[in-house]
C-alpha cells in the first residue's frame, strides 16, 4: 500500500472517531459552532499571512525608489508579478483560481457547495505574487475564496448536509472580511448581502461565531487599531444631506463604469486562448498605466491612507510620489481624475493577464479618490455656501462605490465605520450608500460578482422560488436510456426497439447525432398492431417535429417556461451543438422540483 493511500485511510479513521465522538458528547448546534470558530481561526491566519508576504515583497521592491521622479522598474515588476502567477496556476495549481467571489457562488448554486481543497492555499500564494509585484487588484477575494474553502472542505470532511455546507461557506467568506478588515459586523453583511445566505437564527450564531474569532485573532496579531488613521475634524450636519445625495449618485456612476468597462474589458481576454498573448495584452497595459500612474500600484492603500490623513505632512500632494507629476501640484486633480478613469483597466489587465485578486480594494480606492475630488470641486465651485471636509468625503465615497460595485449597501456602511473608526459618520455613510445603490440599480440589476452567474440563470438569491430553480439541476431528471431510432427504421424494427420501454416518445436520431424528429406511441397505435404494415412505413414517414425543445444549457427558468407556453407533457433535450442528449417529463420536472424545495425549506 502506497504512503498516499495509508495516509487517505489514516485521515478517514480520525473524521470517523471524531465523527462518532461529537455525536455521542455533542448537539449538533455544538458541533456546527466549533466547527465555525475553526473557520474563523483558519480564515484569519490565512488573512494575515496574505497581509504579511504582500506587505514583505512590496517592501523589498520599491522601499529604495526616489519619490521625486518617476522609476523604469514600474514597468518590470507587474510583468514579472502576473507571470509568475501565471506559472503557478498552470503548472501547480492546474485550475482556474480567478474571480474568487464568483466562484463561490457558482459552488452554492451549481456545486452544493463543494469548493476544491487547493483553494485553502493556492488563492493566497497567486494573490501575493501578483500583489506584492505591483499587480492593481485587492487580496480580499482571494483571502475570502481561502475562507470559503477551508468551510466547504471541513463540510465535505464531516459529511454535512448542503444547507450547513453552505452556511460554512458564509462563516469562511465572512470570517476572511472580517479578519483581514477587523471589521466582524462587516463580514456578516457581506455574507448576508454578497453571498446571499439567508439570515435566521440558526445561521446568525455560527456567522458571529466566525467573525468574531477573526476578528480577536487579527487583533492579537496586530493590534485593535483600526485598518486606516482617521480623524473626524468636522461633525455632519443637516445642511450637508444634499451634498452626501449628490456624493452617492456620483459613486453610483462611478460604480456603473467600473462594473460594464471591467465587464467588456474581460470579454477581451476571454477571447484569447494563448496564455502567453494574454500576458503581453495584460502585461503592456498594466505596466504603462502604473509607470504612468504609481498610485495604481498593488492595492493603493498607501493612497488611501494619505487622503484620509489630513494631518499627513505634505497632504494629499503627496499622492504625486514617484509620477511624472511629481512637484506638479496644480495638476492634483487632473491627475486623480485620470486614475479613477485607468483603474478599471489596470484591475482587469491585471486578472486578465494571468494573476489573481479581487475587486475589494480597487473599490475602497476608486471611491477615496471620488470622495476627494468631489469634496474639492465643491469646495471650489460650489451652487451654495456649504463647505464639505475633504477627508470626510473620501471616507463616504469609500463606503458610496463599495455598496454600488457590490450592490452591497449595508457591507459598504459598515465596513467603512470598523475600517476606520468613523462611526460618527454613520448617517451620511447610509445616505451615500443608499444613494450610490439605487443609482446603480437602476442600470445594473446584479453586482460586478453575481452579473455573470446572473446571465446564465446559475445564481443563487433570496428569491425562494428562483433559489429552488437555481438549485435544480437538469442533467439529474434527463431520460437518457430510451431507445434511438434511426429514420430508415421500419415500423416492425421500431415496434421491437420500443417493445420493452414504458415510454411513450421516441427520438428519430441522424447519423451525427442530431434529432430529426420525435414518435409519439399515441399517434401510431392504429398501425403497431397490425404485422402486415411492419414493412410499410419507416420512422422519417411516423416522426414528428417536437412542439419545443430543450437545450442542456439552459437555466431552469427558462425550461419551466418552455413547459408553460406548450401542452406537451415530454420535451426533447439537445446539447449547445444540437446533438440529441434525452428526453424531459414534465411530471418527473415537478417532481424534482417538490423535492428541493422541501429540502430547500427544511431548517
Amino acid at each position: 500500500m502506497s504512503n498516499s493511500n495509508r495516509q487517505s485511510n489514516w485521515n478517514d479513521r480520525m473524521v470517523l472517531s471524531i465523527s462518532v465522538w461529537t455525536r455521542k458528547h455533542l448537539s449538533p448546534k455544538q458541533f456546527l459552532l466549533i466547527l465555525a470558530l475553526l473557520v474563523g481561526v483558519g480564515s484569519a491566519l490565512a488573512a494575515q499571512v496574505l497581509k504579511l508576504l504582500i506587505h514583505e515583497i512590496e517592501h523589498l521592491l520599491t522601499s529604495q525608489f526616489d519619490v521625486t521622479h518617476a522609476n523604469w522598474l514600474f514597468l518590470v515588476y507587474p510583468v514579472v508579478g502576473i507571470f509568475l502567477t501565471a506559472l503557478f496556476i498552470k503548472y501547480i495549481v492546474r485550475d482556474d483560481i480567478g474571480h474568487g467571489v464568483t466562484k463561490i457562488l457558482y459552488a452554492l448554486s451549481r456545486k452544493q457547495g463543494n469548493i476544491r481543497s487547493h483553494n485553502r492555499w493556492s488563492s493566497v500564494i497567486a494573490s501575493a505574487l501578483t500583489i506584492g509585484f505591483g499587480g492593481s487588484v485587492g487580496a480580499e477575494s482571494p483571502i475570502v475564496l481561502t475562507g470559503s474553502a477551508i468551510g466547504s472542505h471541513l463540510g465535505q470532511m464531516f459529511r454535512l448536509d448542503h444547507k450547513t455546507m453552505i452556511l460554512l461557506i458564509g462563516c469562511g467568506a465572512s470570517g476572511a472580511v472580517a479578519g483581514i478588515f477587523k471589521a466582524p459586523i462587516a463580514g456578516l453583511m457581506f455574507t448576508l448581502e454578497v453571498l446571499m445566505v439567508d439570515l435566521t437564527m440558526a445561521s446568525l450564531l455560527p456567522l458571529l461565531v466566525s467573525c468574531l474569532t477573526a476578528t480577536c485573532i487579527t487583533y492579537a496579531w496586530t493590534g485593535t487599531a483600526p485598518m486606516f488613521n482617521f480623524e473626524l475634524n468636522e461633525p455632519f450636519t443637516v445642511q450637508r444631506v444634499p451634498t452626501a445625495v449628490m456624493l452617492g449618485v456620483c459613486c453610483g456612476f462611478i460604480s456603473l463604469y467600473f462594473t460594464r468597462v471591467m465587464n467588456t474589458f474581460e470579454q477581451v481576454f476571454g477571447r484569447l486562448h494563448n496564455l502567453y498573448a494574454k500576458l503581453a495584452l495584460g502585461g503592456a497595459v498594466l505596466a504603462v498605466l502604473i509607470y504612468f500612474f504609481p498610485p495604481l500600484y498593488g492595492e493603493g492603500y498607501t493612497t488611501i491612507s494619505i487622503l484620509l490623513d489630513g494631518t499627513r505632512e505634505g497632504g494629499a500632494e503627496n499622492v504625486l510620489n514617484n509620477s511624472l507629476f511629481y512637484g506638479h501640484s496644480d495638476f492634483l486633480l487632473l491627475y486623480l481624475c485620470l486614475i479613477v478613469l485607468f483603474k478599471v483597466f489596470a484591475t482587469t489587465a491585471t486578472n486578465g493577464g494571468g494573476g489573481c485578486g479581487g475587486t475589494f480594494a480597487p473599490s475602497l480606492f476608486l471611491g477615496c479618490i471620488g470622495g476627494f475630488v468631489f469634496s474639492r470641486l465643491w469646495n471650489s465651485y460650489g451652487f451654495y455656501d456649504v463647505a464639505v471636509p475633504e477627508t470626510n468625503y473620501a471616507l463616504l465615497g469609500m463606503a458610496g462605490v463599495m455598496s454600488g460595485v457590490f450592490h452591497a449597501p449595508l457591507t459598504g456602511v459598515f465596513l467603512i465605520a470598523e475600517l476606520t473608526g468613523g462611526y460618527d459618520l454613520f448617517l451620511p455613510l447610509m445616505i451615500v450608500s443608499v444613494a450610490s445603490y439605487l443609482t446603480i440599480h437602476a442600470f445594473e440589476r446584479h453586482s460586478i460578482y453575481a452579473m455573470r452567474l446572473a446571465r446564465k440563470g446559475e445564481l443563487l438569491t433570496h428569491h425562494k422560488d428562483q433559489s429552488v430553480l437555481t438549485l435544480m439541476s437538469l442533467d439529474a431528471i434527463i431520460d437518457k436510456e430510451r431507445p434511438r431510432l434511426r429514420p430508415d427504421m421500419y415500423l416492425g424494427q421500431i415496434v421491437q426497439a420500443i417493445s420493452t420501454s414504458k415510454s411513450l416518445h421516441f427520438a428519430v436520431v441522424g447519423m451525427e447525432g442530431g434529432l430529426l424528429g420525435v414518435i409519439n406511441v399515441n399517434s401510431i397505435r392504429k398501425i403497431i398492431f397490425r404485422s402486415e404494415l411492419y414493412r410499410m412505413y419507416r420512422a422519417e414517414q411516423l416522426m414528428q417535429q417536437p412542439q419545443v425543445s430543450l437545450r442542456t444549457d439552459d437555466s431552469m427558468q427558462t425550461i419551466m417556461e418552455k413547459f408553460a407556453r406548450c401542452e406537451a407533457g415530454t420535451l426533447p433535450v439537445l446539447s449547445p451543438e444540437n446533438k440529441y442528449v434525452g428526453f424531459v417529463s414534465r411530471t418527473r420536472l415537478l417532481a424534482a422540483y417538490r423535492q428541493v424545495i422541501k429540502d430547500f425549506s427544511e431548517e
